[in-house]
């Protein structure tokens, strides 16, 4: 009963992951795009950037490597920070006059910001799946692996998982060596007025 309901909730999680985290933004990219607001489009930019961890994850749970448990318990919480530290960008979001796609994109922006927060939460639990010293995972870890298998099954049939890792690893790499080159230099030096390239 209760794998059952794990399962359920892992399922559900990955459902909404993709809406919110991959096909929304899409959409809302390609529509600042046409309307030329580039305003939302800027941090959609950074949106992408920091929601890159989440595909990473997606690579490093194929072969079920324990690391993947933290970087999307951590992309969680950086995307909701990426999505409303910028002051400078928020403030001019809201002198946008409304339109249909400022209505959508603020719906989006709260919609996977809560969406990010309460599941990072409610994940935190699994956390204790990363520090396991049980080499054959649990039935409560292992269930947070079935859809990157999936989706290794449906693009990546012809790659062994551990082929898949390596290169969720190598991203992982260079995405922390992105955010502290970030975080320490930029940020650092610069702090909020950090976005230009």
């Amino acid at each position: 009963m209760q794998e059952t309901w794990l399962r359920t909730l892992a399922w559900t999680d990955y459902r909404l992951a993709v809406i919110l985290t991959v096909l929304v933004p899409i959409i809302l990219t390609v529509w600042a795009l046409l309307k030329r607001e580039n305003v939302l489009l800027q941090l959609l930019i950074i949106y992408w950037r920091v929601s890159s961890l989440l595909m990473i994850t997606v690579y490093l749970l194929i072969p079920g490597w324990r690391i993947g448990f933290i970087s999307g318990w951590l992309s969680r919480f950086l995307i909701a920070i990426a999505l409303w530290f910028w002051v400078d960008i928020n403030e001019d979001i809201t002198e946008q006059p409304d339109s249909s796609l400022k209505l959508t994109f603020a719906a989006w922006r709260w919609a996977n910001t809560i969406y990010n927060v309460v599941g990072g939460l409610m994940f935190t639990p699994f956390l204790s799946c990363a520090i396991n010293s049980n080499l054959t995972p649990t039935p409560f870890c292992q269930i947070w692996t079935e859809a990157p298998w999936l989706y290794r099954e449906i693009l990546h049939r012809a790659y062994k998982p551990e082929f898949l890792g390596f290169w969720g690893a190598m991203g992982l790499g260079v995405y922390a060596l992105y955010l502290a080159h970030f975080l320490i230099v930029r940020l650092g030096k610069q702090g909020r007025s950090a976005l230009e390239p």
